[in-house]
């Protein structure tokens, strides 16, 4: 999930340039696919684990264990928000990939 800090500084400087690394002695660019891939298995994890907290809240709730109707609204709500971002994100890296592939070489 996105997390935002207002009070958090903000460098005017840009973006910082890749640089090469090196990794088992193979130069590697930092920021590349492999970071961006486990960038997105992470997400896809806290993804899962937001929807499995949403299902064990149901199930709580209907369970008759305590659990009031507000936090397992706020719950169902904001897996459903990371569901849906995670969907958007998956069809921007589509639609990336189709265009890469339509390219003239």
């Amino acid at each position: 999930m996105i997390n935002f800090n207002p009070s958090m500084p903000v460098s005017s400087a840009g973006p910082k340039p890749l640089q090469p690394t090196m990794e088992q002695g193979k130069p590697t660019e930092v920021g590349g696919a492999n970071e961006f891939g486990k960038v997105l298995g992470k997400y896809l994890e806290n993804v899962d684990s937001q929807q499995q907290a949403s299902q064990s809240s149901i199930q709580d709730m209907l369970g008759g264990k305590g659990a009031d109707i507000n936090s397992v609204v706020a719950e169902v709500a904001k897996a459903d928000m990371s569901f849906k971002l995670l969907v958007g994100v998956r069809n921007k890296v589509i639609e990336a990939y189709r265009q890469t592939m339509q390219m003239q070489i």
